[in-house]
């Protein structure tokens, strides 16, 4: 209990503490014109107040993510406290916050373009692809399970209502990705987004009242393998919103076209990763103590099943409730802005205005449908759904990894002090080699029996582009880059 309440708080110290640090590294500018000001169309540039902004990207970044992430990385016990904190201040929040604040100075742009100015062309083709590719697996993943669970709900063996469930989900998803930003979404989210919060703080005040606190196990170095299971990097992968998940860096671009000024950035960006963290911290408390211990987890089943036990068992009629938001409606908002940000990367890449509906839809529509091809075939069976989530998972903490460096390189250029995105991408290269060597959907089934050689791959990867990183900016910081 007392690594849970310090976790807690270490949290809240870092969003004052290290977030303002971040701010100063950055540098911002309160009396530049933002985006939303500036070049205001009424549709994905639009002036929205903080409060709702920082709301609104919570949502956008969350989801069930900090939920059923932190559920699974529970297994693992207290270690998953150490990887929220730590990962979440000095890595997750920096990304989320640079990566905003980049696409604020860049006309709020999408990260594709980002990495592409910092990196380079190639790297741009690459993020080009490769996040809408990421895009469009969140929105497949986030359709199939809340339709999964309604049907499941009202009944587990007609399958019409799948699909009734499956067809309402995408009308939804249509309508958000192609309306104005304000019209759907900065009316909803916010209301979405202070349930989650008021979820998590529901949960954690039954858990004292109910004396399940005192079941929160400890941090220490005796209790982080459960049955010998590898800690790293597998935790590392698990537990991605909550800690740094690449899925953020293509949704800050959303509030980036949105918020006022620049001093603005440090609550919506780097506030809302630190609400995330706290949340994954409380479901990976809640996770550890209800079951009585990690093998009780274990055998608690999916974490959806987990988080509906909780809810009901700590709160009643009211647990029911939160436990059907959290499983249903969470997930939905957490693809509707996957397509509308696969909409906008799509169109950021081919110089596509977006205002007339007319060119909305030319980008949306075949986004759907192959979003819907891949749902249908995910249903055929469980085993398809998995492949499509286990490289989500891979796929997100890489692109992470790509977005950490991509703020490097601009920082360095410009001559600011780019330890403070270096240090974290070194680290997440070491956790995404490590873990495609060695996970059953990359290299795992050639390489598993490998374990030490592959995380040692991993290492020599990551210092391998670091030193050539520290050369090549030595020489480029000879001049500066325009931001």
């Amino acid at each position: 209990m007392i690594s849970f309440l310090i976790g807690i708080a270490a949290l809240v110290v870092g969003y004052i503490v290290y977030g303002k640090i971040s701010e100063r590294v950055f540098g911002i500018n309160n009396n530049a014109q933002t985006p939303a000001v500036r070049i205001n169309d009424g549709v994905d540039y639009v002036v929205i107040p903080t409060w709702r902004a920082v709301l609104i990207q919570f949502l956008n970044i969350a989801g069930t993510g900090p939920i059923f992430g932190a559920i699974a990385g529970a297994l693992w016990g207290p270690a998953a406290f150490a990887w929220i904190v730590f990962g979440c201040i000095f890595a997750g929040a920096v990304h989320d916050y640079f990566c905003g604040m980049l696409s604020l100075r860049n006309n709020g742009t999408t990260i594709a373009e980002i990495v592409g100015k910092y990196l380079g062309n190639i790297p741009r083709y690459i993020m080009r692809v490769f996040s809408v590719v990421l895009l469009i697996f969140v929105g497949v993943v986030f359709v199939y399970t809340p339709a999964q669970v309604l049907n499941t709900l009202i009944d587990p063996d007609n399958t019409t209502i799948f699909t009734i469930a499956l067809v309402a989900i995408m009308i939804y998803y249509c309508l958000a990705t192609i309306l104005p930003i304000d019209k759907i979404i900065g009316k909803i989210y916010p209301v979405f987004g202070a349930a989650l919060l008021i979820m998590g703080v529901g949960i954690t005040l039954m858990l004292f009242i109910k004396g399940e606190a005192a079941n929160i196990p400890e941090f220490s170095f005796s209790n982080m393998h459960p049955k010998g299971t590898q800690l790293f990097p597998f935790l590392f992968i698990s537990i991605a919103c909550g800690a740094v998940s690449g899925f953020h860096a293509t949704q800050s671009p959303l509030m980036a076209r949105c918020i006022r000024t620049e001093g603005d950035g440090r609550k919506v960006f780097y506030g809302a990763m630190i609400l995330e963290g706290v949340v994954a911290m409380i479901w990976a408390a809640a996770a550890m103590a209800h079951f009585g211990n990690l093998d009780g987890l274990a055998a608690a089943g999916s974490a959806a099943t987990v988080v509906t036990k909780v809810s009901i068992d700590l709160m009643s009629a009211v647990g029911g409730v939160l436990a059907v938001l959290g499983v249903v409606a969470c997930p939905i908002t957490s693809g509707d802005t996957a397509f509308r940000s696969a909409r906008l990367a799509i169109a950021d890449a081919i110089k596509y205005e977006q205002k007339p509906l007319k060119n909305r839809f030319v980008i949306a529509i075949p986004l759907f449908v192959i979003g819907i091809i891949l749902v249908m075939w995910s249903q055929k069976s469980a085993a398809n759904f998995g492949v499509i989530w286990r490289y989500f998972a891979w796929s997100n903490q890489a692109l992470a990894t790509i977005a950490l460096w991509a703020e490097s390189a601009y920082l360095a250029k410009t001559g600011k002090k780019y330890w403070i995105t270096l240090i974290p991408a070194t680290f997440m290269t070491v956790v995404v080699t490590s873990y495609i060597l060695t996970a059953k959907e990359g290299f795992g089934q050639w390489l598993g029996a490998y374990y030490s050689q592959c995380v040692i791959a991993g290492i020599v990867v990551a210092v391998a582009l670091f030193g050539i990183f520290i050369p090549a900016i030595a020489i480029k910081q000879k001049g500066t880059l325009s931001e």
